[in-house]
């Protein structure tokens, strides 16, 4: 099996173009490489007395996500002062369908936990965004990450899809719209996705701030 190559010195009349030719030669992008521009090269006099530029391209050490993330929100838990675990799993159950790239879920458990999760999971979304902000800093790309406490953000998926689907049987049947209670962006962020595809009804925010909710009506052509 060939062995990958590493690591390329690429010369150019341009730093640009010793880049582009180097990221060639690996079959790499850009931000897939460190670059160090060794000498920018110089203009000569005609054919005389001219340097091109040259660039050592080095092929980034790719990070294991789930430890760095798991080791980053252990972390942030320690420091706030909770005795807990974190677990990791691939979250196959919380996504709106198989197409979909499945996240990769931090499960914080203990005892007492209920803080880090806060009034309509305020807290908790404040954690996940934190853990991912560092995360993604250091994998130096975005990465798919759910952050939860206790199995919370499970259980609120499930509850959530089933809701969803049992009014909207009640739209299709009443030709009626109903809103549900106010929820936070990632809730009905679920209620939007388990409905995309229905044939009958379609949803819609409303409302602003924490009055915001996501109402259920009946597609274009269905009497109200």
């Amino acid at each position: 099996m060939e062995k990958e190559t590493k690591s390329v010195e690429v010369s150019a009349p341009t730093v640009e173009e010793a880049i582009k030719k180097g990221l060639a030669e690996l079959g790499k992008s850009e931000d897939e490489v460190e670059i160090e521009i060794i000498s920018k090269g110089k203009r000569g006099w005609l054919i005389f007395g001219g340097e091109q530029a040259r660039v050592r391209l080095t092929v980034k050490e790719p990070i294991d996500v789930e430890k760095v993330a798991r080791t980053i929100l252990s972390e942030i838990v320690r420091k706030m002062g909770f005795q807990a675990q974190v677990k990791t799993r691939i979250g196959y159950d919380m996504v709106a369908d198989e197409n979909e790239e499945p996240p990769l879920v931090l499960n914080v458990v203990g005892r007492d936990l209920g803080m880090l999760i806060g009034r309509r999971g305020d807290n908790l979304a404040a954690l996940q965004f934190i853990t991912r902000l560092i995360v993604n800093k250091q994998a130096k790309r975005r990465t798919n990450i759910i952050v939860d406490v206790e199995n919370y953000k499970a259980r609120r998926w499930r509850f959530l899809s089933r809701l969803a689907h049992q009014m909207a049987e009640k739209v299709a049947r009443t030709h009626k719209p109903i809103a549900l209670e106010p929820m936070p962006p990632y809730e009905r962020r679920i209620i939007h996705l388990a409905l995309r595809d229905h044939p009958v009804v379609t949803t819609k925010s409303v409302g602003e701030g924490e009055k915001r909710r996501v109402t259920i009506i009946p597609r274009e052509g269905e009497s109200v």
